[in-house]
Parts: structure tokens; sequence; C-alpha cells
């Protein structure tokens, strides 16, 4: 008997798993600083949904369903959240917790821990040019969201540290570091169209990529861009060269995954995310 309720349990799993699409199982991490997958209605026409006022990633999962691709912001509330769809229905979802570790730097530049005025009316300017590309929403489908890594090579910073520089604490880090030598070329992990590109004080060369409908990637530090704004890139394509350039304590890639205009974790893209 004992034996028969096991072979059922296990067939009733199965039948779940198999039931649950790919993009589901690749991507669905509802976290401060996650990403939530959430089934919509049957239908031809996608339903528009947004979420804190920010229109979002919909996609056909496998052909059979439309979901909505939802980043979370990493300063969310725990709980219930709210997805609105175009004719004023709700949907909900729960966020649950996830912790993040603590990383010291030690900086000799003390202006890039405690920037003079001059600094800061620069950072302001930049800034505003970094939250319009982030806020960015093209009709265009992503080619994949199964990205490829930008570069081979270790992951070393992960995503969401609470960051202290020279025991001051700053924002979080809200992207992907990979520890790879000067030089190094940096892959586009999807099509794209570049948006923007920049010398910024924190960022150093920075290349912004539109992946389509709200999800973007950034990269920066780079020693060398080798794109312009407008250009479209095939995934693979060549975006630059890492460097060292901005605040960084030596050569590495930094890479953000934006989505609905909220920084989330790119490991959950290359299917290296870890609760």
């Amino acid at each position: 008997m004992r034996l028969l309720f096991s072979v059922c349990l296990l067939l009733c799993s199965a039948s779940l798993h198999a039931e649950t699409g790919f993009i589901s199982r690749l991507l669905n991490q509802p976290v401060p600083g996650g990403v939530a997958v959430i089934p919509l209605d049957e239908g031809s026409q996608s339903p528009a949904p947004r979420y804190q006022d920010k229109p979002v990633l919909v996609v056909k999962e496998e052909g059979r369903q439309w979901v909505a691709i939802v980043g979370i912001p990493l300063k969310s509330k725990l709980g219930e959240h709210r997805l609105v769809l175009a004719d004023g229905r709700t949907l909900t979802f729960n966020v649950a917790d996830r912790h993040y570790r603590e990383q010291h730097i030690k900086l000799k530049n003390k202006r890039q821990v405690n920037p003079d005025p001059d600094d800061l009316a620069r950072i302001q300017r930049e800034l505003a040019e970094q939250t319009q590309a982030y806020q960015t929403f093209s009709a265009t489908q992503p080619s994949n969201l199964l990205f490829d890594k930008p570069v081979q090579g270790p992951l070393s910073s992960p995503f969401g540290l609470r960051r202290f520089f020279n025991g001051e604490e700053r924002n979080p880090h809200s992207g992907l570091d990979f520890a790879v030598g000067a030089g190094t070329p940096i892959k586009s992990p999807a099509a794209g169209k570049v948006i923007l590109v920049g010398n910024y004080f924190f960022n150093g060369n920075t290349v912004f990529v539109d992946h389509g409908q709200g999800l973007i990637s950034m990269f920066c530090h780079l020693s060398k861009v080798d794109v312009t704004p407008g250009q479209s890139l095939p995934r693979g394509g060549i975006v630059g060269r890492v460097g060292s350039t901005g605040r960084a304590t030596g050569p590495h890639l930094h890479w953000n995954v934006s989505l609905n205009d909220a920084r989330v974790d790119p490991a959950i893209f290359i299917g290296a995310f870890k609760p």
C-alpha cells in the first residue's frame, strides 16, 4: 500500500512539474531583488499588466499561456504584492524573504566614498541619464530569457550585497561581478539595441542594452567600448572590453539586469541563482 501511495505521489509531482513551463522554472524567484512569473488569463491578446505603475514584460510560455515576468525591487517589503491588468482587475503574488551578505571594501580614493560638491553635481546629472535608460520600455519581444554569460569566468561579488566603503554603508550591490582580466571581450547575453553609452563617476565606461519590454542589461567599468547608441546587437555581439574604470578596485565586469525599472539578480537569468 505504501509503495502504491509513493508511486501515485511521484506521478502527481511529475505531472505538476510538467505543467510548469520552462520560463517559470527558470525565472520564478519572488524575493526582493528577484523575479515573479505570474500566469495571466488565456487569450489571444496580451493583457498589458502594470506593477507599481510601470509596464511589465509579458510573453507566452511555450505557446500556451500569457505570463507576466515582474522584476521586484531590492528594497521591497515582504508579503502580498499586486499586479494590475489593463481592465482594472488585480492579481496578487507573495514576496518571500532572502538574506544578503555584507561586503567591506577599502578605497584609496576618498572622493569615491564621499564625493566633493563638483562630483555630486556630476553624479546627479549621470544618475538622471541612467535612470531614463532603465525606464525604457520598447515593444520588442526579448530574443531569449535564458541568458548567455557575458564573459566566461568565476563569479565574484554577488547581487544584493550590503556594501561598506571604508566602513561607511552605501547602496547595495545592484549587479553581478565576474572576476576576469582586463581586455576580456564582453558579449551581449541576448539580442538588443544599445540605448546609452557613457563615462560615469562611479561606473566608469558604461553601456546599456535594451533587450525588449523593459528587460535591460548594463555593463560597466569597461576599459573600451565597442558600440555606439542606436546600434543593434545580435546575441553574443561584442559590447566592449573588461576594465577597472570608475569606482573599481581592479579589473572585473559588473553586469546589471533591470526589469520594469527594478534591478534584479542577473544570476536568475543564467541559471545560477542561489536562494
